[in-house]
């Protein structure tokens, strides 16, 4: 059997390095000369220049966003005998955090926009629920206003998982600055990505934040005197050192998202393909991020095997729902049928974008679509 070559890759991480390796470089040689990697100045300032940025209070270096949402849960005292809301269409880390907890997830279905949906959360509401966890998924921002309405009439904690979102907005203010705590990841695939795994805690409230700083270091208030049972959480200097080059770039790569999103619906209507090809919506008075461009497809594993035999770099997030992950089929709500999050599972591919993509490799990919349907 023949090797593929790929034509189109799902990401091209090695562009974007080359374009800021001067600034990358020069932040890391620096950090190198002060050899102060763990916290410090580089953390300290990474920290700041997202709080500006996303217009919060304050924001605390996590080491990855799945310890964000675990630190998340933790300072607002989740754990054993609560239950917390979350999408059963997400990465497994949202559910994984929850159960780590010691706390249990309850699966809500999504909309037609891989959100989750508040009408089906009211469905699923007990006593104990304690918590709802929001996804911002491929990019686009949750409407917050139903689950404010929804936490202030039940009394939830409301977390921001924006994972796949950082420098989304809409009208009530960026993805990370809208519940009472959020967590970001800056894996590398991300739209603001590391050189490795690295988080990033975000609240509102100052007291969530001193805690949160507090329990990423092993509850640590001051040096060896521990005000509770922490962990080892902390972002280290050199992925600080690495986004910290990064951010002033990153509104104009979620514009390049946005222009090549809107040109792949383009050229999807434009080849004939929008009955069998459904494109993600392009919202207005939002600004989506496309950390995904995520279609609804016809024949989608025959499609997708037909991308990847072409070099395409396409993907499927997620081909199993969370309710029916074998670690949670226990739980007692993971026989409920939630009939959005089961066709989703079975419809959604995804195809390549970042800002280096460019028209070229991005027809390649259109016309391979087409192909396919043309049989």
């Amino acid at each position: 059997m023949e090797d593929v070559v790929t034509k189109v890759p799902q990401l091209d991480l090695p562009a974007q390095y080359a374009a800021l390796r001067d600034d990358i470089r020069a932040r890391v040689d620096a950090l190198f000369e002060s050899q102060s990697f763990i916290l410090g100045a580089a953390v300290a300032d990474f920290e700041a220049a997202m709080a500006d940025y996303l217009g919060v209070p304050g924001a605390v270096g996590i080491s990855s966003g799945s310890e964000a949402l675990r630190i998340a849960l933790a300072v607002l005292d989740v754990g054993p005998g609560d239950e917390v809301l979350l999408p059963a269409f997400t990465f497994f880390a949202t559910a994984g955090a929850v159960a780590q907890r010691g706390a249990t997830p309850v699966f809500v279905d999504v909309d037609e926009h891989f959100l989750m949906d508040p009408d089906d959360a009211r469905r699923v509401l007990t006593p104990r629920t304690r918590a709802a966890i929001g996804v911002h998924l491929y990019g686009r921002q949750m409407d917050w206003r139903p689950w404010r309405a929804l936490a202030e009439e039940h009394g939830l904690a409301l977390i921001e998982d924006a994972a796949q979102s950082v420098g989304s907005r809409d009208a009530l203010g960026a993805s990370g600055s809208l519940g009472h705590a959020a967590a970001f990841s800056f894996f590398p695939s991300k739209n603001l990505g590391g050189a490795g795994d690295g988080g990033l805690f975000t609240s509102p409230d100052p007291a969530l934040l001193e805690r949160a700083r507090r329990y990423r270091n092993h509850g640590e208030t001051q040096r060896y005197h521990h005000a509770e049972v922490g962990v080892n959480g902390r972002l280290d200097a050199l992925q600080a050192a690495v986004l910290h080059a990064k951010l002033p770039h990153l509104d104009g790569w979620n514009r390049a998202r946005r222009a090549l999103a809107a040109r792949y619906a383009e050229g999807i209507a434009a080849r004939g393909l929008a009955d069998v090809l459904r494109a993600p919506a392009l919202p207005a008075g939002e600004e989506h991020v496309f950390h995904q461009f995520t279609l609804r497809a016809e024949r989608r594993d025959a499609l997708l095997a037909h991308l990847q035999a072409a070099g395409i770099g396409a993907a499927i997030y997620y081909p199993v729902p969370l309710h029916r992950q074998p670690c949670f089929a226990d739980l007692p709500g993971a026989a409920r049928a939630l009939p959005m999050t089961e066709r989703l599972s079975a419809e959604v591919v995804s195809l390549p974008i970042y800002p280096e993509l460019g028209e070229e490799r991005q027809d390649a990919v259109l016309d391979a679509l087409a192909e396919f349907y043309a049989r």
